[in-house]
């Protein structure tokens, strides 16, 4: 199990950006939350396999139709525990 804390950056806000992440992440069998930063960006930890997490990144860098990826970085931290995929506010 491997959790990533990930911060995505461009037209992320406003366009159903979270609700697109927490789908893809429980499409995928991940755990974890997406919420809003006051920056402008979206912010995730989630957790899974390698396989799952790679697949999930590569959903998120694209993003819904109306939102536009600038950047998506990541970070491997340690694991938690969560009970499902969650929208955080």
């Amino acid at each position: 199990m491997k959790e990533l804390h990930i911060q995505v950056s461009g037209r992320v806000q406003g366009v159903g950006f979270r609700q697109f992440t927490a789908s893809r992440a429980r499409r995928l069998g991940l755990r974890g939350w997406v919420r809003n930063c006051s920056d402008g960006s979206v912010e995730c930890k989630v957790q899974g396999d390698e396989i799952s997490l790679q697949k999930f990144l590569s959903a998120i860098g694209k993003g819904p139709a109306l939102a536009r990826v600038d950047g998506v970085s990541q970070q491997e931290v340690p694991p938690q525990q969560y009970s499902g995929f969650d929208i955080t506010y």
